[in-house]
């Protein structure tokens, strides 16, 4: 973990100080050229207040400030059950992260996230909009492999992702 950072479960009265986190992460994925993906007002609040609901929503601060969200979330995901590909192992339970968000002058996110998640877990999915080159990046970056597309309630595809730490 980066020196000053910590990572701790968001609570609902957290959820003012996540919403700005969110809406930094939409300008980045814009900025980069990612016009669709967070699109309608998602994720809302309630879909934060859900996460934090089953222990699930995360913040991430550097000295006591909140810099980073995610949710990190047992399996089974739903829409994860059908994939245009495979995933490198299918009967072993799993969490999945979704929804990072971040500002953009924090370097390191990523990372620290990953550090977290992989001490929770040693198996971990994680999906993406094929235009979040950013997200794809730091993905393939921390040791993930491509493993298909898998679709959303809404029919939307997602890039799906999975690594196994062995240990």
């Amino acid at each position: 973990m980066t020196p000053g950072r910590n990572i701790r479960p968001a609570t609902v009265a957290d959820i003012d100080r996540i919403m700005p986190l969110i809406d930094a992460a939409k300008g980045i994925m814009r900025s980069s050229g990612n016009m669709d993906q967070w699109a309608d007002g998602y994720p809302s609040p309630e879909t934060i207040a859900s996460d934090i609901a089953v222990w699930g929503g995360f913040i991430l601060e550097n000295r006591r400030r909140a810099v980073a969200y995610f949710a990190l979330l047992p399996s089974p995901e739903p829409t994860y059950s059908r994939i245009d590909g495979s995933w490198l192992e299918e009967d072993r339970p799993y969490h999945v992260i979704h929804r990072i968000a971040s500002l953009p002058e924090e370097h390191g996110v990523f990372a620290d996230i990953m550090e977290y998640c992989f001490g929770v877990d040693p198996n971990i999915r994680i999906d993406t909009h094929r235009d979040n080159m950013i997200m794809r990046h730091n993905i393939i970056k921390h040791g993930f492999t491509y493993c298909g597309i898998i679709y959303l309630r809404s029919g939307d595809e997602r890039l799906a992702y999975q690594r196994i730490d062995r240990r």
